[in-house]
């Protein structure tokens, strides 16, 4: 592939690890890694390839299958790290971590952003699924993203362009946010911390934070919670060689140290199956599976 890839500025790694970079810590390698160094090198690169893409953040909510993945995976850093606040605003690169700003909020006494200290992973990613906890969605806060797409050229799209519903936005698998927008209120740093404090022990108690991915499935339409679902067929604590289902949160797959990617996907659709038997429910992967399986011999 090196030849079908135009110089740049920014850093290629071929044959990346993606174990170490992915919060399940499986999976294999990805072709070749991109980090541009800024925006217009992102553009660059995107205007002079068509080879397939996939942006990365932190890997919080990804797995990675064990054969790899073809093409380019883009991983944004310094380049789209920065942000400030104007106001009651705060306009951030889309590789900043949720949590960071959430912080960076908290200490301008500004209020509403305060669930993002208890999402795992960067605003990019956020804003792609909607990410949202303890009441609050990516949809709730956001004036504004500017979108690069697959021709190396920026959109800015409003809320309402973005079409949000549950765990989704319109942004394609080939488009990369590099920006965005959110909107708070005059808050007071007593009542701020205080929030942001109660939301990170409630998710210390209830969610298991080591080789996992977040919630393995959406919560489906209706009455029933995901976890409820997994928990009446059996799923809490149930195992599949290297991987489980947490006794901690049964929504939330764990790699027990040992767990190949093949492992953690067959489990989870063991138990996706068995609620659709028992339930007639369809459970949906709110985890983003990429990559090629590896043949069972």
């Amino acid at each position: 592939m090196t030849h079908h890839l135009p110089p740049v500025r920014g850093r290629y790694t071929y044959q990346a690890d993606l174990k170490k970079i992915t919060w399940f810590q499986v999976g294999g390698s990805a072709e070749v890694l991109f980090k541009p160094a800024d925006e217009e090198d992102l553009a660059f690169f995107l205007q002079n390839t068509n080879i397939p893409i996939f942006t990365l953040g932190v890997g919080s909510n990804l797995l990675v299958r064990d054969g790899g993945i073809d093409g380019v995976v883009i991983r944004l850093g310094k380049g789209f790290n920065e942000y400030k606040a104007s106001g009651y605003t705060i306009e951030t690169g889309s590789a900043v971590l949720d949590r960071n700003i959430a912080e960076y909020a908290a200490s301008l006494n500004i209020g509403g952003l305060e669930f993002l200290c208890s999402i795992p992973g960067t605003i990019g990613g956020a804003i792609k699924m909607n990410a949202g906890c303890y009441g609050t969605e990516i949809k709730d806060v956001l004036l504004w993203a500017d979108i690069m797409t697959r021709d190396g050229k920026v959109q800015r799209r409003t809320n309402g362009d973005l079409e949000f519903s549950y765990r989704h936005s319109n942004i394609k698998n080939d488009e990369i946010v590099i920006k965005a927008c959110f909107k708070g209120y005059h808050g007071s740093q007593e009542n701020i911390r205080s929030k942001m404090e109660k939301m990170l022990e409630q998710r210390a108690i209830t969610q298991p934070s080591k080789l996992t991915g977040g919630s393995t499935f959406a919560n489906p339409d209706g009455d029933y919670k995901a976890w409820e679902l997994i928990d009446a067929v059996g799923g809490r604590g149930k195992r599949l060689g290297g991987a489980e289902f947490s006794n901690l949160h049964c929504n939330f797959l764990i790699n027990t140290e040992n767990a190949t990617a093949q492992d953690l996907e067959d489990l989870g659709e063991e138990v996706k199956e068995k609620v659709l038997e028992k339930f007639g429910i369809e459970l949906k992967w709110e985890i983003h599976r990429i990559g090629h399986r590896i043949a069972k011999k």
